[in-house]
């Protein structure tokens, strides 16, 4: 029993990876599923699409690492987080398809909160704003809309989860309804600061407390798989959510330390140990992780949208097939022009916070091309890191040089994306040896609560380079190109 099955459910695909002994991938599989978009600004997912492709690519990964299900000591779960879904306590159906975090239908309600007052006290207990990218009001507005919903809720005939919670309940065969505090941190009904649900937010959005699920720490005992799932029971010992998984993958575990993930969008953390710092740049204050029910607190910075720009040049332009076709035609780009992408297709996230805004293109001469508009899709990233970073350095009041940004994800994999990550930052991008950090950080959280991996300094010890990106633009193209995302960031925003 020397392996860990780390679960990766994420937005658009679910994932199964083997870690061995000694942290290493031994096998992966992994299921894309469909996306699904009722209306302007709407997300969606089937939960059974989640469902059905977790168990499935954990079945496969075990057959492709040429396993027993004997040889698994633990499943470690990470998450899309904020994503939103109700069952019904007896039958386990859903009321209603996930609503996505990158949904938009509660905005209005979320303007509403701001202008009752409301939004301060939101945050001073949560850390977090009054937007419709948590899941309170995703919740709030199922059981408004679902009929019935709210009075089955009352009887106690409903459970909330966010993604990890509904699979430890299938998982579980409905023994368990649990989540872990990096998840139960994303909901904006969890007092960040005592530790337990907020009875008054919950309260003020018409939430019965009787649909959420148990919180414990990352590393945990969430039960035991249905013998029928695997051939045994599997014990259930990590979870946390996706970013939060990045962070513990990435071993910043000092406080200062600094991760970036590449996802569908982009999510940089700050440990701030101990201490959880209010933001004055509208970054969010939430739990990086919690060990022996201890908090430790981060001040990050969401983007909504990063590797899925590329989605979008795929499938919305249709002027690549593949991702990987992405920089070579980002190399092509007239480098006289200056093409500028604001993919505000949700809206945009920190440190603007505006669900209304939506996508805009700046720069277009006659001669730009799909060239110049993969170009400015990757750079896009990068000023939206850029960002986040300024934020985070006015918060924490750091001195001296910015720290090295550790960083992973798909589109890492790109070396000319890290490359002007670097150059528009002016510091210094590390990427690991492995870089699925999110599950690698899954699998620790398990496999430490085993026994069979080592504490976080052993852990921490075994972080390995693969490359440094150090920054080779001049500061007054760096500064002449970021003048400009910013100047289109703010013409998006007044449109």
């Amino acid at each position: 029993m020397s392996h860990i099955l780390a679960i990766d459910q994420g937005t658009t695909s679910s994932r199964a990876i083997i870690f061995n002994s000694t942290m290493q991938i031994v096998a992966t599989a992994q299921e894309e599923f469909p996306q699904h978009f009722p209306q302007s600004g709407w997300v969606e997912h089937d939960p059974s699409d989640l469902w059905s492709t977790t168990a499935g690519t954990a079945r496969a990964a075990i057959e492709k690492a040429g396993l027993g299900v004997a040889d698994i000591a633990a499943i470690g779960i990470t998450n899309q987080r904020e994503t939103t879904i109700v069952w019904d306590r007896t039958t386990g159906q859903p009321i209603y398809n996930a609503i996505v975090w990158q949904d938009r239908r509660t905005s209005d309600y979320c303007r509403s909160l701001r202008d009752a007052g409301h939004d301060k006290m939101i945050t001073a207990r949560t850390g977090l704003l009054a937007d419709p990218y948590f899941s309170g009001t995703k919740l709030k507005w199922l059981l408004d809309t679902v009929d019935g919903a709210r009075e089955k809720a009352r009887r106690g005939e409903l459970l909330f989860g966010t993604v990890d919670s509904f699979l430890i309940w299938k998982l579980t065969g409905g023994a368990v309804h649990a989540t872990d505090a990096t998840n139960a941190a994303r909901t904006l009904l969890y007092d960040i600061h005592k530790g337990r649900w907020s009875k008054t937010i919950c309260d003020l959005f018409g939430i019965p407390m009787e649909m959420l699920p148990e919180v414990k720490d990352c590393a945990a005992d969430f039960g035991m798989t249905r013998p029928d799932l695997f051939g045994r029971p599997i014990p259930i010992l990590g979870v946390a959510g996706d970013q939060q998984a990045a962070t513990v993958g990435q071993a910043c575990f000092a406080p200062g330390m600094m991760k970036s993930t590449y996802g569908t969008g982009c999510f940089a953390l700050l440990n701030t140990g101990d201490k959880a710092v209010t933001s004055t740049h509208r970054l969010l204050t939430t739990i990086a992780y919690q060990l022996d029910g201890k908090p430790t607190y981060a001040l990050e910075g969401s983007i909504f949208i990063a590797g899925a720009v590329v989605q979008w040049l795929r499938d919305g332009l249709k002027i690549i097939r593949e991702a990987s076709e992405t920089q070579p035609l980002a190399e092509k780009a007239d480098p006289s022009q200056n093409v500028v992408l604001v993919p505000a297709f949700v809206g945009l996230g920190a440190p603007y916070w505006n669900a209304e805004c939506r996508g805009a293109v700046f720069g277009l001469t006659r001669a730009s091309g799909p060239a110049e508009m993969a170009r400015a899709a990757l750079e896009s990233v990068g000023y939206q890191t850029r960002d986040l970073l300024e934020a985070m350095q006015a918060d924490w009041a750091t001195t001296g040089t910015q720290p090295t940004l550790r960083v992973d994800g798909g589109m890492t994999a790109s070396d000319w994306s890290m490359q002007f990550l670097a150059d528009i930052i002016g510091a210094k991008v590390d990427r690991p040896m492995v870089r699925e950090t999110t599950a690698l950080g899954a699998a620790w959280l398990a496999g430490q609560r085993a026994g069979i991996y080592p504490d976080q300094a052993g852990f921490a010890a075994n972080w390995a380079l693969d490359r440094t990106f150090s920054p080779r633009m001049d500061e007054t193209t760096r500064a002449t190109k970021y003048g400009a995302w910013k100047r289109a960031v703010a013409a998006t925003m007044q449109f």
